[in-house]
């Protein structure tokens, strides 16, 4: 086992469970944790495109992605239930899409982010899935048709935005968009898929498609 993925596993060991903690304390704590996360991701944004003339819409979206991540928490019916779930599938899928590639390799998904498989991309909706699932069995809720196509649509939603980002990271000739958390990169390079997907599932959760 490399060092890199060693690093990345015991990253992953520590930020997951301090994500979640934030996420179900709520109040004050929540608002601080993803100010912070908003500071870092934005700073690196700027690092990484700051002299283009889409900075500022990079921003404005960051504005109002994290905003939605407010609104899933404090303003959804199901309380943190939603968020959390929705960050679940994004872990997943990030998760399942890193083994599955590794394991099968295959080929290529797209030319603008090199290491993307096919297998990669069946191994994000196959964790995911599997993680609602048995969230559904542990928060109480029936895992049923809706849930199953919000979670397809989350993963796709989550996997297009780590290739919109890897697209601006191969523009900016860049491998990773900082150095904050070993094994990983920067912020941005974790949450790429979920900066994208907590909008997409608030907006299809307010107009109440699911």
């Amino acid at each position: 086992m490399s060092q890199e993925l060693i690093k990345r596993i015991v990253s992953s060991i520590i930020l997951i469970p301090v994500a979640l903690f934030f996420i179900i304390k709520g109040t004050f704590l929540f608002i601080f944790f993803i100010s912070m996360c908003f500071c870092i991701i934005a700073y690196e944004w700027n690092m990484m495109r700051r002299n283009k003339s889409y900075y500022f819409l990079g921003i404005l979206f960051l504005f109002f992605s994290f905003f939605t991540i407010y609104e899933l928490r404090f303003n959804s019916g199901d309380n943190y239930i939603n968020l959390l779930i929705i960050t679940i599938i994004c872990v997943a899928t990030d998760i399942g899409g890193y083994i599955f590639g590794k394991l099968f390799k295959g080929p290529k998904l797209t030319k603008l982010s090199p290491n993307k498989t096919y297998a990669g991309m069946v191994g994000g909706y196959f964790l995911s899935l599997i993680s609602v699932s048995v969230s559904s069995e542990y928060f109480k809720f029936e895992f049923s048709i809706d849930w199953l196509f919000l979670t397809l649509l989350v993963s796709s939603v989550s996997q297009l935005g780590d290739i919109i980002i890897s697209y601006f990271k191969r523009l900016s000739k860049i491998k990773d968009t900082g150095k904050i958390i070993p094994g990983h990169g920067g912020l941005l390079d974790r949450v790429d898929g979920m900066i994208f997907a907590f909008p997409f599932a608030w907006i299809i959760l307010t107009i109440g498609i699911f």
